[in-house]
């Protein structure tokens, strides 16, 4: 997996929650990872950067597998999915190094 920042790719990370596999946008569900496109403050670009390079770490380090949820897609269109490597839930790792937290309903700031 590459970077693809402003979206478009085959195997890259946009974000910390959000990756393309085989040209298809997925979003890691349950979780909400900080803004690096339309950040807050400082503090919250750095650490979104930070769950970005995780992401890329992690879905680069095994076997990703993905599996379904309540429903296929986001109001973005992005396909909503558990996300693991070679087992390991990628969201839960995200959460427990601080890069990421559960997600809410609506958007909240990280600064």
């Amino acid at each position: 997996f590459g970077l693809c920042h402003t979206g478009g790719g085959v195997n890259c990370v946009v974000d910390g929650d959000t990756f393309y596999l085989g040209g298809e946008k997925v979003r890691i569900a349950g979780i909400d990872a900080p803004e690096t496109h339309d950040y807050g403050c400082g503090a919250e670009k750095a650490l979104g950067d930070r769950a970005t390079a995780e992401l890329r770490a992690l879905l680069n380090s095994g076997a990703v597998t993905m599996t379904s949820i309540d429903r296929d897609r986001d109001v973005y269109g992005r396909l909503l999915r558990n996300v693991a490597v070679d087992g390991t839930d990628v969201g839960e790792a995200l959460i427990s190094a601080g890069l990421a937290r559960e997600y809410g309903s609506g958007r909240r700031g990280w600064c």
